[in-house]
């Protein structure tokens, strides 16, 4: 019989106080022993309220079944069957918010470790060979080209190599992962792991292919020509801009810029690899959601004396994960709520300074339901910087849209979709933070998985 009462296994960390001075991962992946007594917690709810939540389906009771058994390798074939990024999502999922936010014991004994449970399972069978990727159906004579590498692109194209499509994925960056890579720290993702998981999708027979950017090297029309579909999952990486005084000076960085300098180019191994990053004594970032986490935490790892993050509402209405804030936090960032940046201060050169702040109080719930910052006249200060990071949220490149005329944008300049999830161009699909604007890890995993099965639609009348 199972054993819910038996207290949730949140797994080993690094202690914050050596993990403030390296990059390598934070959390340890379960022994065998603990995976099998966390799998027994699971009562298998006959109505598998976790896997309804789970935006990708995976059959959660039945791969912790296998967990309980002591047999990782069906587990990780168990989840393959609708993800095969496992390892991925089993360390960046939001699954708070997801599986574990819907378990049935969350409330009296807390939730079963389900992302804990899903990495211990893609690792393990990993490191014993028993990873086995699903073997694509007979061949269909169609091709399909999908535009960036990141999570979105991934999951549509494993899904359509299954259906027997050949398939091509186009990055326009030197390295593939797309924002797995450059977005998410290594100390959360290690590059091995986004490694081993394209591997998986390679070995389907994927091909891959870098440095090719949509809209200048080559175009969506162009591409139409050669292939029989077009998936555009190529993200969101252009920054907002906050719209003050002072945000070009030396020394702001959006969190893009930031973290894809510290993650893809590996600066904080500067002078050993060649991109320099600076921080200073005095680090601020600007923002309250996962990417300004990341940049707070990376840059704590480059020892400067302090590292604040800045935000306009209170903790309560802090977008990041919990456990996000909860370790920088640990790792000794700073956190001051109910702050609006007003200027970005600069010496005589264009330096950073320091940034002036006006206080903030909650007002009455905006659109989301989120209380409306109000400033507070008269409460202006300033603190003292050496580098800014801004993390206000990102929009697409316009790249594909300028050189795209037929391909339908929003105000945002995010790709529209209509109401059957199709872009005004007949066999071109989008899917990620390209429709979205920003979104989790396992959302546009989602959207790729359901524009695999649109596309195979379209496929069959071709």
């Amino acid at each position: 019989m199972p054993n819910p009462s038996r207290p949730r296994n949140n797994g080993t960390q690094q202690d914050p106080a050596v993990r403030r001075t390296n990059f390598e991962e934070v959390a340890q992946s379960f022994t065998k022993e603990e995976a099998m007594l966390e799998a027994d917690r699971c009562l298998h709810c006959p109505t598998h309220p976790c896997q309804n939540a789970c935006p990708v389906g995976v059959h959660i009771p039945d791969f912790i079944a296998q967990l309980k058994a002591g047999d990782a390798g069906a587990a990780a074939s168990e989840i393959m069957k609708t993800s095969l990024l496992p390892a991925i999502c089993g360390r960046v999922c939001p699954q708070e918010k997801h599986c574990e936010g819907h378990c049935v014991l969350k409330a009296k004994f807390g939730s079963v470790n389900i992302g804990g449970l899903e990495r211990y399972a893609a690792d393990t069978a990993r490191a014993e060979g028993a990873l086995k990727p699903p073997v694509p159906a007979a061949a269909t004579g169609k091709k399909v080209i999908c535009i960036g590498s990141g999570p979105s692109s991934l999951a549509c194209a494993a899904e359509l190599r299954r259906a027997g499509h050949e398939v091509t994925v186009l990055e326009a960056l030197h390295a593939y992962g797309g924002v797995l890579r450059y977005g998410i720290p290594s100390f959360r993702l290690p590059r091995e792991v986004i490694n081993k998981e394209i591997e998986t999708v390679q070995s389907m027979g994927v091909t891959f292919k870098t440095d090719v950017l949509v809209g200048a090297t080559v175009t969506v029309e162009e591409l139409l020509k050669k292939y029989d579909a077009v998936y555009i999952g190529s993200g969101a990486g252009l920054p907002t801009m906050l719209g003050i005084p002072g945000e070009n000076g030396v020394g702001v960085y959006s969190a893009n810029e930031f973290l894809t300098r510290v993650n893809l180019m590996q600066a904080y191994k500067f002078p050993q690899t060649d991109t320099p990053i600076k921080v200073g004594e005095n680090v601020i970032v600007l923002g309250g959601g996962n990417s300004a986490m990341d940049a707070a935490r990376c840059a704590m790892r480059l020892q400067p004396q302090t590292v604040t993050i800045a935000y306009r509402r209170s903790r309560e209405e802090m977008p990041a994960r919990v456990a996000e804030v909860e370790h920088a936090q640990e790792e000794g960032v700073r956190f001051e709520y109910l702050v609006t940046p007003k200027e970005i201060l600069q010496d005589e050169k264009g330096r950073v300074t320091g940034v002036r702040f006006t206080r903030n109080e909650l007002g009455a719930p905006d659109e989301k339901g989120r209380r409306r910052p109000v400033e507070i006249p008269g409460s202006d200060f300033v603190q003292p910087a050496d580098t800014v990071i801004t993390a206000i949220g990102q929009r697409p490149n316009p790249t594909i849209a300028k050189t795209t005329p037929q391909l339908k944008v929003t105000e945002r300049g995010v790709i529209a979709l209509d109401e059957n999830g199709h872009t005004s161009m007949p066999g071109v699909y989008a899917g990620g933070d390209i429709i979205r604007g920003g979104a989790t890890v396992l959302l546009a995993m989602k959207d790729g998985l359901d524009a695999a099965g649109k596309i195979n639609e379209f496929l069959k009348g071709k």
